[in-house]
């Protein structure tokens, strides 16, 4: 007969090997994890449902952002929702990688609907402009802008310009050289992959935008918006940093060591009024935007 501690042993034994081993978060699960968080922070109508389904086809068809830490992922999701902008086909806003990090940026067509969302924007747009092109604009007590496009062999790319239209019937438009807009691309560490590969001329329209921004008049929490351009957020509830500044190289949780330390859903109370002033004149002084 076997001793009364030997039974013991192994009945514990029999009881661990039947135990069934937890099934370990899938980003779906992380995702859905997030939704609630999401849908407070996400303007009205937003459909955080499809930013969810658009952010995994994203992520399964990205294989370089597999590579990435997972919790900037998911912080670029947060940052989509947030703004209300749509990453992928429709060009509002981009999640690409840089290093190990997934990175925040937002497009031409994002950077036209956050302007229109102030009420004091009738249009807005802006348009490419090459060699053989009829153009020529001209700043100063009566700025004028003319473009007539050329039929055919348009020539290389030299420039673009955007234009807004106020509601009080003023208006104000910028061109910006090629020049000065590979410059702006230069200072992106992600300016290597994405849409500035892909989709350089929308990025080149965007940048104008972007410049002009400043001008428009648009809420402080807008500018607050445009400034999450081109920036990371290593966790769902960090402040985002631009891509402009440190070193995103650094060790992290990938998609292969998933499961991972679930994300704390819960946003950081916004800043006040005038920090967030502040912010925003330290972005624009720095030539963020």
């Amino acid at each position: 007969m076997a001793p009364k501690n030997q039974n013991s042993l192994k009945n514990k034994l029999e009881e661990k090997t039947n135990e069934i081993a937890p099934k370990p978060k899938t980003l779906d699960d992380y995702m859905q994890e997030m939704v609630p968080a999401m849908q407070q922070a996400a303007p009205a109508n937003f459909d955080i449902n499809r930013l969810t389904r658009l952010a995994l086809t994203l992520y399964r068809t990205t294989p370089a952002l597999k590579n990435c830490n997972v919790s900037s992922f998911l912080g670029a999701v947060m940052q989509s929702a947030q703004l209300g902008l749509e990453p992928g086909m429709l060009g509002q806003c981009y999640i690409i990688p840089y290093g190990k990090e997934a990175t925040f940026i937002i497009g031409y067509r994002g950077m036209i609907d956050l302007a229109r969302r102030s009420g004091n924007i009738k249009t807005i747009y802006a348009h490419p402009v090459y060699q053989n092109d009829d153009f020529e604009y001209e700043y100063g007590l009566n700025p004028t802008i003319k473009h007539k496009p050329a039929m055919e062999n348009r020539g290389g790319f030299i420039g673009a310009y955007a234009v807004a239209h106020f509601n009080d019937g003023g208006y104000q438009f910028e061109f910006m050289s090629k020049e000065e807009i590979d410059k702006r691309k230069l200072r992106s560490k992600a300016y290597k992959s994405g849409p500035w590969q892909t989709d350089y001329e929308e990025m080149a329209m965007k940048t104008v935008i972007r410049h002009m921004f400043k001008y428009l008049p648009i809420s402080i929490d807008i500018l607050a918006n445009v400034a999450r351009d081109e920036t990371i957020k290593r966790t769902v509830e960090a402040e985002p940093v631009s891509v402009y500044e440190g070193s995103f190289d650094a060790e992290g949780v990938t998609a292969e060591d998933i499961p991972m330390d679930k994300p704390t859903p819960a946003e950081k109370q916004p800043e006040g009024k005038d920090d967030e002033l502040a912010r925003v004149a330290k972005e624009f002084d720095e030539g963020l935007i």
